[in-house]
């Protein structure tokens, strides 16, 4: 059963750092690209940055560009999400999102959430003093 597994998250003041991870089980992530997704509350998920399945191409939201970096260890079957000098208005469910790609496709991916299709439960990230 393919599945995909957010932790890292938890209350930090502004300013602060987190990582997350996003662990895949029952697949490997070396075909997949993958993408962090944010939700608060009352507003629509969003897309907030995302990797290539090669690892070559990484793109970002420009409210997070600059903050937030993007990695993955295919070793460990895990992408990573560091957030620095986060902001109040960062405050969100984070969810990790994988979708498999053809060969020809591996440098690219999309902040796009219909371009996914397996989806992590999340975690929440609250920043605030």
């Amino acid at each position: 059963q393919l599945q995909l597994v957010e932790s890292g998250g938890g209350l930090v003041q502004p300013g602060g750092s987190l990582r997350l991870s996003c662990a895949a089980s029952g697949f490997t992530l070396d075909y997949y690209a993958i993408g962090w997704f944010r939700q608060a509350p009352g507003k629509e998920r969003e897309g907030v940055s995302c990797i290539s399945s090669s690892g070559t191409s990484t793109n970002y939201r420009d409210s997070v560009k600059g903050r937030f970096t993007i990695s993955r260890d295919n070793a460990k079957n895990t992408v990573y999400l560091q957030m620095n000098s986060l902001k109040p208005e960062d405050t969100a469910v984070y969810s990790c999102a994988a979708v498999r790609v053809f060969t020809a496709f591996r440098g690219v991916c999309s902040l796009s959430r219909p371009s996914y299709n397996y989806w992590g439960q999340g975690t929440q990230v609250t920043v605030s003093s």
